[in-house]
């Protein structure tokens, strides 16, 4: 920093100024500490700055080892929201997320220094988890379940299911039936129980729900069986790949979509525009899950650690051409 501020022209303080984004330097000065830092390829040493600010600037995810398209888009909105409020993010991704590992997880994060930690649990062992959580930092949990003793954040599943399902009844569908995903998901329940709660408020019968992996193999596999029943004529998936597979089944059957059946998907992933036909589905914004995520460990961060409702962020229908009124007769 002393060779920063010697070839600027200017004192050690007007350096760490600049570095600090303090409002009152001068533009002309500002441009030539930068112009030097550059120049020295200058990087600030942030351990010592930690030592002396008493912030690392540093958050810790503890995620499941998934390349679900769920899991894995909630940590990229969490990695973007805290670039954008000025963290660094530390991951610790694990394999199983039960007490054990979790705890411990949270616990090597502590060791290097984080200042509060988001922990992504989609599965209802991760927040039976994270509600025995021993830690003397902040903790912010992401997931669907409501039973964590930490600020939770969350899409709201059972609102999406709902609205795919009361779209495809809207269509004239006279019942819908569903592909689940796995047991032990709280996205798998809860989108379940927005589908059963759907047909039950509208009247209309409330067929056996088949069960997947979230795979498109497993949906594949569940299509085959579909397309064999009779009278099906609406289907809501409860993930696009999943729904993918179905599409497969049902063209290999001479089910044609949406004329012979209806299909709706969940999650909106980059490829559901593409699928043949392009997939209606239910899209989560999980930008904004990861900024009020972020919004409520800041907060936390900043003393406000008195209990909070959990965060709701609703899904929104996509349209597409998938979905299609009922056949008549």
């Amino acid at each position: 920093m002393a060779d920063v501020a010697k070839l600027a022209g200017v004192s050690h303080q007007t350096v760490s100024r600049v570095l600090n984004g303090a409002p009152h330097v001068r533009p002309d000065t500002r441009d030539r500490v930068l112009a030097a830092i550059r120049e020295l390829d200058y990087r600030p040493n942030s351990a010592a700055r930690a030592l002396v600010t008493r912030r690392s600037q540093t958050l810790g995810v503890v995620t499941f080892d998934s390349t679900l398209y769920g899991p894995a888009s909630m940590l990229d909105g969490i990695e973007r929201a805290a670039r954008s409020a000025g963290y660094f993010v530390s991951v610790a991704s694990l394999r199983s997320l039960d007490s054990r590992s979790v705890q411990e997880a949270v616990d090597r994060l502590r060791d290097q220094g984080v200042e509060g930690v988001v922990v992504i649990a989609p599965q209802t062992s991760a927040i039976s988890a994270v509600a025995k959580l021993s830690s003397s930092v902040p903790v912010v949990a992401v997931g669907s379940g409501t039973q964590a003793r930490v600020p939770l954040v969350s899409v709201d599943n059972r609102a999406g299911a709902e609205a795919a399902t009361r779209h495809l009844l809207d269509l004239g569908h006279r019942t819908v039936h569903h592909l689940a995903g796995p047991a032990g998901w709280m996205e798998s329940e809860d989108r379940q129980n927005g589908w059963r709660d759907a047909l039950e408020a509208a009247g209309a019968e409330v067929p056996p729900a088949e069960s997947g992996d979230w795979s498109a193999r497993s949906g594949y596999e569940a299509g085959l069986r579909i397309a064999r029943a009779e009278g099906v004529s609406a289907v809501f998936c409860a993930n696009d790949h999943m729904a993918l597979g179905l599409l497969r089944a049902f063209h290999e059957a001479d089910r044609s979509i949406p004329r012979d059946i209806s299909v709706v998907g969940f999650d909106d992933i980059p490829e559901a525009g593409y699928f043949t036909p392009p997939l209606t589905t239910v899209r989560q914004d999980f930008g904004e899950l990861g900024r009020r995520a972020l919004e409520l460990l800041v907060a936390e961060l900043a003393g406000g650690r008195e209990a909070q409702p959990p965060v709701r962020i609703s899904p929104e229908m996509v349209l597409r051409r998938s979905t299609g009124p009922a056949a008549r007769g």
